[in-house]
Protein backbone atom coordinates (compact mmCIF):
# COMPACT_ATOMS: atom_id res chain seq x y z
CA UNK A 1 0.00 0.00 0.00
CA UNK A 2 2.81 2.39 0.89
CA UNK A 3 4.53 1.59 -2.64
CA UNK A 4 1.29 2.58 -4.38
CA UNK A 5 1.10 5.97 -2.61
CA UNK A 6 4.43 6.95 -3.09
CA UNK A 7 3.76 6.03 -6.87
CA UNK A 8 0.54 7.81 -6.99
CA UNK A 9 2.18 10.94 -5.22
CA UNK A 10 4.82 10.79 -7.80
CA UNK A 11 2.22 10.87 -10.52
CA UNK A 12 0.51 13.60 -9.02
CA UNK A 13 4.16 15.70 -8.97
CA UNK A 14 5.01 15.03 -12.23
CA UNK A 15 1.19 16.04 -13.72
CA UNK A 16 1.53 19.65 -11.64
CA UNK A 17 5.26 20.13 -12.74
CA UNK A 18 3.97 18.98 -16.35
CA UNK A 19 1.05 21.71 -15.70
CA UNK A 20 3.13 24.66 -14.65
CA UNK A 21 5.60 24.02 -17.41
CA UNK A 22 2.47 24.41 -19.32
CA UNK A 23 1.22 27.58 -17.91
CA UNK A 24 5.17 29.04 -18.24
CA UNK A 25 4.97 28.36 -22.00
CA UNK A 26 1.38 29.56 -22.81
CA UNK A 27 2.58 32.89 -20.52
CA UNK A 28 5.87 33.36 -22.36
CA UNK A 29 3.91 32.44 -25.59
CA UNK A 30 1.31 35.32 -24.61
CA UNK A 31 3.74 38.06 -23.64
CA UNK A 32 5.69 37.36 -27.14
CA UNK A 33 2.43 37.96 -28.97
CA UNK A 34 1.83 40.95 -27.36
CA UNK A 35 5.49 42.35 -27.92
CA UNK A 36 5.13 41.55 -31.42
CA UNK A 37 1.75 43.33 -31.43
CA UNK A 38 3.83 46.65 -30.17
CA UNK A 39 6.54 46.67 -32.23
CA UNK A 40 3.94 46.27 -35.43
CA UNK A 41 2.81 49.52 -34.67
CA UNK A 42 6.01 50.97 -33.68
CA UNK A 43 7.77 49.31 -37.10
CA UNK A 44 4.47 50.90 -38.93
CA UNK A 45 4.85 54.64 -37.66
CA UNK A 46 8.72 54.45 -37.89
CA UNK A 47 8.12 53.35 -41.64
CA UNK A 48 5.71 55.79 -42.50
CA UNK A 49 7.48 59.06 -40.88
CA UNK A 50 10.97 57.60 -42.53
CA UNK A 51 9.37 57.47 -45.90
CA UNK A 52 7.44 60.48 -45.88
CA UNK A 53 9.96 62.65 -44.69
CA UNK A 54 13.28 60.82 -47.44
CA UNK A 55 10.57 61.67 -50.04
CA UNK A 56 9.64 65.44 -48.68
CA UNK A 57 12.95 66.42 -47.83
CA UNK A 58 14.95 64.78 -51.35
CA UNK A 59 14.06 68.59 -53.18
CA UNK A 60 15.24 70.57 -49.99
CA UNK A 61 18.80 68.25 -49.82
CA UNK A 62 19.54 66.64 -53.28
CA UNK A 63 17.66 69.51 -55.66
CA UNK A 64 18.51 72.78 -54.65
CA UNK A 65 15.12 74.21 -53.59
CA UNK A 66 15.04 76.38 -50.85
CA UNK A 67 12.41 75.60 -47.77
CA UNK A 68 11.96 78.77 -46.75
CA UNK A 69 11.01 79.48 -50.38
CA UNK A 70 8.56 76.53 -49.91
CA UNK A 71 7.31 77.50 -46.26
CA UNK A 72 7.07 81.51 -47.27
CA UNK A 73 5.98 81.37 -51.08
CA UNK A 74 2.34 82.15 -51.56
CA UNK A 75 2.24 80.60 -55.43
CA UNK A 76 1.70 77.15 -56.02
CA UNK A 77 2.05 76.61 -60.14
CA UNK A 78 3.81 72.70 -60.40
CA UNK A 79 3.76 73.67 -64.24
CA UNK A 80 6.08 76.82 -63.77
CA UNK A 81 8.49 74.98 -60.77
CA UNK A 82 6.63 77.42 -58.28
CA UNK A 83 6.09 75.27 -54.82
CA UNK A 84 4.61 77.79 -52.30
CA UNK A 85 2.40 76.76 -49.53
CA UNK A 86 2.09 79.98 -46.98
CA UNK A 87 -1.72 80.22 -48.28
CA UNK A 88 -2.57 76.47 -47.28
CA UNK A 89 -0.48 76.30 -44.43
CA UNK A 90 -2.61 79.74 -43.46
CA UNK A 91 -5.99 78.26 -44.57
CA UNK A 92 -5.34 75.15 -42.54
CA UNK A 93 -4.66 77.12 -39.65
CA UNK A 94 -7.50 80.03 -39.56
CA UNK A 95 -9.91 76.93 -40.28
CA UNK A 96 -8.56 74.67 -37.12
CA UNK A 97 -8.87 78.42 -35.06
CA UNK A 98 -12.15 78.85 -36.20
CA UNK A 99 -13.53 75.56 -35.63
CA UNK A 100 -11.93 75.55 -31.85
CA UNK A 101 -13.57 78.78 -31.18
CA UNK A 102 -17.05 77.18 -32.25
CA UNK A 103 -16.39 73.71 -31.49
CA UNK A 104 -14.57 73.28 -28.05
CA UNK A 105 -17.10 75.36 -26.06
CA UNK A 106 -19.82 73.96 -27.96
CA UNK A 107 -18.65 70.69 -27.17
CA UNK A 108 -17.27 71.03 -23.49
CA UNK A 109 -20.78 72.14 -22.44
CA UNK A 110 -22.50 69.36 -23.71
CA UNK A 111 -20.47 66.82 -21.95
CA UNK A 112 -21.25 68.74 -18.61
CA UNK A 113 -24.30 68.30 -19.68
CA UNK A 114 -24.95 64.72 -20.35
CA UNK A 115 -22.42 63.77 -17.73
CA UNK A 116 -23.93 66.33 -14.78
CA UNK A 117 -27.34 67.98 -15.39
CA UNK A 118 -29.07 66.03 -17.96
CA UNK A 119 -31.77 63.38 -16.34
CA UNK A 120 -30.81 59.78 -17.04
CA UNK A 121 -33.79 59.10 -19.70
CA UNK A 122 -32.43 62.41 -21.26
CA UNK A 123 -28.21 61.45 -21.49
CA UNK A 124 -29.51 57.95 -23.07
CA UNK A 125 -30.66 59.50 -25.82
CA UNK A 126 -28.03 61.92 -26.53
CA UNK A 127 -24.75 59.90 -25.72
CA UNK A 128 -25.99 57.26 -28.48
CA UNK A 129 -26.75 60.57 -30.93
CA UNK A 130 -22.96 61.49 -30.29
CA UNK A 131 -21.46 58.38 -30.90
CA UNK A 132 -23.43 57.88 -34.22
CA UNK A 133 -22.45 61.53 -34.72
CA UNK A 134 -18.83 60.27 -34.98
CA UNK A 135 -19.57 56.81 -37.09
CA UNK A 136 -20.68 59.20 -39.65
CA UNK A 137 -18.18 58.81 -42.53
CA UNK A 138 -16.65 62.34 -43.11
CA UNK A 139 -17.60 62.20 -46.97
CA UNK A 140 -21.11 62.89 -45.74
CA UNK A 141 -20.12 66.06 -43.57
CA UNK A 142 -18.81 67.43 -46.54
CA UNK A 143 -22.06 66.27 -48.83
CA UNK A 144 -24.19 67.96 -46.06
CA UNK A 145 -21.54 71.18 -46.17
CA UNK A 146 -22.00 71.08 -50.15
CA UNK A 147 -25.74 71.01 -50.15
CA UNK A 148 -26.87 73.10 -46.96
CA UNK A 149 -24.18 75.46 -45.50
CA UNK A 150 -22.70 76.44 -48.73
CA UNK A 151 -26.08 77.45 -50.43
CA UNK A 152 -27.15 79.57 -47.49
CA UNK A 153 -23.49 80.98 -46.99
CA UNK A 154 -23.97 82.05 -50.53
CA UNK A 155 -27.71 83.39 -50.14
CA UNK A 156 -27.04 85.26 -46.91
CA UNK A 157 -23.90 86.74 -47.18
CA UNK A 158 -24.64 87.39 -51.57
CA UNK A 159 -21.81 85.88 -52.65
CA UNK A 160 -20.65 84.33 -56.25
CA UNK A 161 -20.23 80.89 -54.57
CA UNK A 162 -20.59 79.73 -51.13
CA UNK A 163 -17.83 77.79 -51.03
CA UNK A 164 -15.26 79.51 -48.10
CA UNK A 165 -13.11 79.37 -45.29
CA UNK A 166 -16.51 80.10 -43.06
CA UNK A 167 -18.05 76.82 -44.76
CA UNK A 168 -15.04 74.92 -43.82
CA UNK A 169 -14.92 76.12 -40.04
CA UNK A 170 -18.60 75.56 -39.66
CA UNK A 171 -17.86 71.54 -41.44
CA UNK A 172 -14.91 71.18 -38.74
CA UNK A 173 -16.47 72.52 -36.06
CA UNK A 174 -19.42 69.82 -36.48
CA UNK A 175 -17.10 67.59 -37.19
CA UNK A 176 -15.12 68.53 -34.06
CA UNK A 177 -17.71 67.68 -31.28
CA UNK A 178 -18.41 64.00 -30.77
CA UNK A 179 -14.49 63.67 -30.17
CA UNK A 180 -14.69 66.59 -28.03
CA UNK A 181 -17.65 65.35 -26.29
CA UNK A 182 -17.05 61.63 -25.43
CA UNK A 183 -13.66 62.47 -24.30
CA UNK A 184 -14.67 65.52 -22.20
CA UNK A 185 -17.62 63.22 -20.51
CA UNK A 186 -15.32 60.32 -19.71
CA UNK A 187 -12.67 62.83 -18.33
CA UNK A 188 -15.65 64.52 -16.33
CA UNK A 189 -17.38 61.03 -14.83
CA UNK A 190 -14.01 60.18 -13.71
CA UNK A 191 -14.36 62.85 -11.08
CA UNK A 192 -14.27 62.00 -7.74
CA UNK A 193 -18.12 62.02 -6.20
CA UNK A 194 -16.22 63.30 -2.79
CA UNK A 195 -15.24 66.56 -5.10
CA UNK A 196 -18.99 67.26 -5.54
CA UNK A 197 -20.38 66.13 -2.51
CA UNK A 198 -17.50 68.31 -0.58
CA UNK A 199 -18.28 71.71 -3.07
CA UNK A 200 -21.93 71.22 -2.29
CA UNK A 201 -22.26 70.83 1.67
CA UNK A 202 -20.41 73.74 1.37
CA UNK A 203 -23.02 75.83 0.42
CA UNK A 204 -21.67 76.27 -3.35
CA UNK A 205 -24.38 75.79 -5.91
CA UNK A 206 -24.85 73.41 -8.40
CA UNK A 207 -23.18 75.54 -11.27
CA UNK A 208 -20.14 76.99 -9.63
CA UNK A 209 -19.40 73.19 -8.60
CA UNK A 210 -19.62 72.34 -12.07
CA UNK A 211 -17.12 75.36 -13.34
CA UNK A 212 -14.68 76.20 -10.18
CA UNK A 213 -14.36 72.21 -8.88
CA UNK A 214 -15.61 69.33 -11.67
CA UNK A 215 -13.84 71.07 -14.67
CA UNK A 216 -10.85 71.95 -13.36
CA UNK A 217 -10.40 68.30 -11.78
CA UNK A 218 -10.97 66.93 -15.17
CA UNK A 219 -9.01 69.72 -16.94
CA UNK A 220 -6.24 67.25 -17.93
CA UNK A 221 -8.93 64.94 -19.89
CA UNK A 222 -10.46 68.01 -21.33
CA UNK A 223 -7.37 69.44 -22.79
CA UNK A 224 -6.52 65.87 -24.37
CA UNK A 225 -10.34 65.79 -25.39
CA UNK A 226 -9.53 69.64 -27.08
CA UNK A 227 -6.55 68.34 -28.89
CA UNK A 228 -7.99 65.23 -30.36
CA UNK A 229 -10.90 67.65 -31.90
CA UNK A 230 -7.67 69.90 -33.18
CA UNK A 231 -5.93 67.03 -34.36
CA UNK A 232 -9.47 65.85 -36.19
CA UNK A 233 -9.90 69.08 -38.08
CA UNK A 234 -6.00 69.74 -38.93
CA UNK A 235 -6.52 66.32 -41.07
CA UNK A 236 -9.54 66.23 -42.41
CA UNK A 237 -9.41 65.89 -46.06
CA UNK A 238 -12.84 64.82 -47.82
CA UNK A 239 -15.33 66.69 -45.86
CA UNK A 240 -13.00 69.98 -46.73
CA UNK A 241 -12.88 69.42 -50.60
CA UNK A 242 -15.93 69.41 -51.07
CA UNK A 243 -16.60 72.80 -49.05
CA UNK A 244 -13.09 75.01 -49.55
CA UNK A 245 -13.44 75.99 -53.03
CA UNK A 246 -9.71 74.77 -53.43
CA UNK A 247 -8.16 78.29 -54.65
CA UNK A 248 -4.67 78.11 -53.82
CA UNK A 249 -4.55 81.93 -52.83
CA UNK A 250 -3.78 83.60 -49.18
CA UNK A 251 -7.15 84.32 -47.82
CA UNK A 252 -7.96 87.73 -46.94
CA UNK A 253 -11.58 86.96 -45.50
CA UNK A 254 -13.74 84.64 -44.18
CA UNK A 255 -15.57 84.02 -47.22
CA UNK A 256 -12.33 83.56 -49.47
CA UNK A 257 -12.30 80.29 -51.36
CA UNK A 258 -8.90 78.44 -49.75
CA UNK A 259 -7.14 75.14 -49.84
CA UNK A 260 -5.57 73.57 -46.76
CA UNK A 261 -2.44 71.42 -46.61
CA UNK A 262 -4.37 68.16 -46.44
CA UNK A 263 -6.64 69.17 -49.91
CA UNK A 264 -3.43 70.25 -51.78
CA UNK A 265 -2.33 66.74 -51.14
CA UNK A 266 -5.17 65.03 -51.85
CA UNK A 267 -6.19 66.91 -55.41
CA UNK A 268 -2.79 66.64 -56.61
CA UNK A 269 -1.20 63.52 -55.29
CA UNK A 270 -2.93 61.14 -57.92
CA UNK A 271 -1.19 62.36 -61.22
CA UNK A 272 2.02 63.87 -59.68
CA UNK A 273 5.63 62.86 -60.38
CA UNK A 274 9.28 64.02 -59.75
CA UNK A 275 9.68 67.39 -57.66
CA UNK A 276 5.85 67.58 -57.82
CA UNK A 277 5.12 64.72 -55.88
CA UNK A 278 8.12 65.16 -54.01
CA UNK A 279 6.72 68.83 -52.96
CA UNK A 280 3.62 67.04 -51.89
CA UNK A 281 5.11 64.82 -49.74
CA UNK A 282 6.78 67.52 -48.11
CA UNK A 283 3.69 69.26 -47.82
CA UNK A 284 2.90 66.21 -45.31
CA UNK A 285 6.09 66.88 -43.60
CA UNK A 286 4.86 70.54 -42.55
CA UNK A 287 1.23 69.11 -41.79
CA UNK A 288 2.87 65.82 -39.87
CA UNK A 289 4.86 68.59 -37.75
CA UNK A 290 1.83 70.64 -37.12
CA UNK A 291 0.52 66.98 -35.81
CA UNK A 292 4.04 66.83 -33.43
CA UNK A 293 3.81 69.86 -32.09
CA UNK A 294 -0.06 69.47 -30.76
CA UNK A 295 1.14 66.14 -29.09
CA UNK A 296 4.10 68.17 -27.55
CA UNK A 297 1.73 70.60 -26.24
CA UNK A 298 -0.60 68.35 -25.04
CA UNK A 299 1.96 66.57 -22.76
CA UNK A 300 2.65 69.47 -21.41
CA UNK A 301 -0.57 70.76 -20.91
CA UNK A 302 -1.57 67.40 -19.12
CA UNK A 303 1.44 67.06 -16.77
CA UNK A 304 1.38 70.61 -15.77
CA UNK A 305 -2.29 69.70 -15.14
CA UNK A 306 -1.75 66.85 -12.90
CA UNK A 307 0.78 68.66 -11.22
Amino acid sequence: MLVKSRVAKDVKKGDNRNNNRGKYIMEDVAKNIFMLSALVAVLSLLLIIGFVFYKGLTPFISKGYSFISFLGGSEWVPSSDKFGISSMIAASIFATLGAMVIGVPIGILTAVFIAEIAPKKVSKIISPAVELLAGIPSVLYGVFGLAFIVPNIQKIFNLPKGQSLLAVIIVLAVMMLPTIISVSETAIRAVPKAYKEGSLALGASKIETIFKVILPAAKSGILAAVVLGIGRALGETMAVILVAGNSPVMPSSIMDSVRPLTTNIALEMGYAFGTHQEMLFATGVVLFTFILILNIVLNKLSSKAVD
